[in-house]
């Protein structure tokens, strides 16, 4: 399964290929409570058809409503993106179910050749950073080397957005436990990657699930994890899980894990230390045993509380001493 920016923007192209005009909807900014950040997007079809969304169903409506209304071939024929502000007063807010009296600015950009969608979407498959600029006079767009998390920003004359790469969560083994991380991985949007040399440890597939024999080392040493990738390790063997570690913890991986009781844990840290040199310093990075303390007892429940916390670490969530506290106690 996609994350939901690629999954709008690959739709948007499969119109368009079909000749389809296809409108292209940027929350561009956002004042007060917002049920969707700025950069979100939505794609309007000239049959009607949608996908994605601006405000989480507020506004949705009446905005295809504004579109149908006005034609998508007539502002695709008229190819200059719109700037629409929903929210602005209270009776507004109140009327289209917007939080606290927020307030969402969307650019409507009908689509064409110069969209550069289709390179877009080359970009974000190649794990490029790519910062897109929409020429707000004559809709054209320039694709440029960006940042993954950048900001959005709208001006009279521009509106900047940031794309890629997906997040990827690399998985060593593929026993139950690692089957349940991945489904949950990829109802997240997550691209995951399942390692295990052992062949009688894969007893399942799943669709979107990509899956190596490589010994651990040599996978993340060629996937060379950057600061959106996250590795964790679920054999409970040292002999293929400490491979991935080795690699996992010297690259850019946002978030590296291990599955193990407290006292395998220790042992873990005291053997990566004295045998492979690494600080203590650099250990601190491996977080261990995997996963939010949640009282989780089945396969199921240590996937989502492993999960969590690979999701607030990308999210950057600070959870304090309680949580090693929790896991100091597992």
């Amino acid at each position: 399964m996609e994350d939901l920016d690629t999954l709008v923007l690959r739709t948007a192209r499969d119109w368009q290929a079909d000749g389809l005009p296809v409108v292209l909807v940027t929350v561009a900014r956002t004042w007060g409570s917002s049920p969707r950040p700025p950069g979100s997007l939505m794609a309007i079809s000239d049959q009607g058809t949608t996908i994605g969304s601006v405000s989480g169903g507020c506004i949705e409506d009446d905005l295809i409503d504004k579109v149908r209304r006005e034609g998508i071939q007539a502002l695709c024929a008229a190819s200059r993106p719109r700037v629409l502000r929903y929210g602005i007063s209270a009776d507004e807010a109140h009327r289209f179910g917007l939080p606290c009296g927020g307030t969402i600015e969307l650019v409507l950009e009908p689509l064409s050749a110069s969209s550069q969608i289709g390179e877009l979407l080359a970009a974000c498959e190649q794990r490029r950073a790519t910062q897109r600029i929409l020429d707000l006079q004559t809709g054209d767009v320039t694709l440029c080397e960006g940042h993954r998390d950048g900001v959005p920003s709208l001006d009279m004359h521009r509106l900047t957005t940031f794309f890629g790469p997906r997040i990827r969560l690399i998985v060593i083994g593929a026993g139950d436990l690692p089957r349940y991380v991945c489904q949950i991985a990829l109802s997240l949007g997550f691209e995951v990657i399942v390692c295990d040399p052992r062949e009688q440890q894969v007893a399942w597939q799943l669709d979107g699930v990509t899956l190596s024999r490589q010994m651990p080392d040599e996978l993340v040493r060629r996937l060379q994890p950057d600061a959106r990738t996250a590795v964790v390790t679920l054999t409970h063997d040292p002999k293929i899980d400490d491979l991935a570690l080795l690699e996992a913890l010297d690259s850019s991986a946002f978030y590296v894990g291990a599955i193990g009781s407290r006292r395998n844990t220790q042992s873990r840290r005291a053997r990566l230390k004295e045998h492979f040199g690494f600080s203590d310093a650099a250990l601190d990075k491996l977080s261990g045993p995997a996963g939010l303390y949640i009282g989780s007892k089945t396969p199921a429940e240590i996937a989502l509380s492993i999960m969590a916390e690979i999701v607030a670490t990308k999210n950057g969530a600070n959870f304090g001493e309680s949580v090693q506290v929790a896991k100091d106690r597992t």
